[in-house]
């Protein structure tokens, strides 16, 4: 944690702030330690406090190391402010992209002598590069999705819904040591696998459809998230054919995740060669973002994406081909940046499967 602190530090000084006050719960966690539903943060250059309500200090007490446990007897906002006065804080930096402007509002009428600095672009860059323990956390989130992924295959036949195959791989990834799903699940089959972000239905698979499989899980607040497309049964001729394009992409940029790069340069990796193939106009998203406590987070790669490649941040690398009424293609591994190179975290294979 102490590096942690080091850091946030360093990010509200180098903006003017001598302190800041954390609202969202993924920051609050990665600072403090603790996982529970409700509290703040608030750090200075010299204090760390955490507020929580009674039914959380005991448990405050026992994560949140080096942090002076605050137990909120009052209206939260005035025993915020109370406690940002007591540090000292004369100018505080804020998450301007998580706190709710009714709870900025009164925080801000309490404290009229302090100056409010915006994190803005700075606030995704808290998180962004991973320390050893949230490496671990994340592989070991990415295995169980991998365990997953074969199980599944062993469990899928034509004639089953889509729900019953998301409900099997959460109850098997919760049995192998997940707390949780990082995001509802994606189940797609047939034409709707056109869809990229395609809730599970009570849609029968059929021989011969399309279908994607996009998921993860989170293991001790890390999450995971992978996709495979296969067809269950035989498959046409043109299935294969964007599959194989989609393949080519998605190995293609993974040669260019390494330390130095820009983020838009992964992306246009991937999608020159879907254009070149003739389906650029079916690839509409960004090709990956980065994950840990949040399953989306930065930095991203996609079109805009300016931010350089650093060793030890994690994202996804997951180009797509989607044609409405045919179906569609999309193939995703969970990526380590590393000094020369990916280091991957989705070990499924990506040969095509025909179920």
């Amino acid at each position: 944690m102490d590096r942690r602190i080091e850091r946030i530090r360093g990010i509200f000084n180098s903006l003017g702030a001598d302190g800041i006050f954390i609202y969202s719960s993924a920051n609050r966690r990665y600072l403090s330690g603790f996982t529970g539903s409700t509290g703040y943060v608030i750090i200075s250059n010299e204090d760390m406090g955490f507020v929580t309500d009674f039914r959380y200090t005991n448990q405050a007490k026992d994560q949140c190391k080096g942090f002076e446990i605050l137990e909120n007897k009052n209206p939260v906002e005035d025993f915020i402010a109370d406690m940002i006065m007591k540090y000292n804080i004369t100018k505080l930096a804020y998450e301007d992209s998580y706190m709710t402007v009714s709870f900025f509002n009164k925080l801000k009428d309490k404290l009229k002598g302090v100056e409010f600095i915006p994190l803005d672009k700075n606030e995704g860059n808290i998180r962004i590069i991973k320390d050893r323990e949230e490496l671990d956390c994340i592989e070991k989130a990415a295995s169980i999705a991998d365990k997953a992924f074969g199980h599944i295959l062993g469990y899928i036949k034509p004639g089953m819904t889509e729900n019953d195959v998301a409900l099997e791989m959460e109850f098997f990834m919760r049995k192998n040591g997940a707390s949780k799903l990082s995001f509802d699940s994606i189940v797609a089959s047939g034409v709707r696998s056109s869809l990229p972000h395609g809730a599970p239905t009570d849609k029968i698979i059929n021989s011969g459809d399309l279908l994607t499989l996009d998921y993860g899980c989170v293991y001790n607040g890390y999450c995971s998230d992978m996709t495979r497309t296969f067809v269950v049964g035989k498959a046409s001729e043109r299935q294969k054919e964007i599959y194989d394009v989609v393949l080519k992409a998605q190995t293609e940029a993974l040669l260019h995740i390494k330390a130095g790069v820009l983020g838009k340069d992964v992306d246009r990796v991937a999608r020159d060669i879907i254009n070149d193939a003739g389906y650029g106009d079916f690839f509409g998203h960004g090709l990956g973002h980065g994950v840990g406590l949040m399953v989306h987070e930065e930095p991203r790669l996609s079109l805009l994406g300016e931010t350089s490649l650093e060793v030890n941040m994690v994202v996804t690398d997951e180009p797509g081909i989607y044609i409405p009424d045919f179906g569609g293609v999309r193939i995703e591994d969970l990526v380590v940046v590393g000094e020369d190179g990916p280091i991957i975290l989705s070990k499924s294979t990506k040969e095509f499967i025909e179920l």
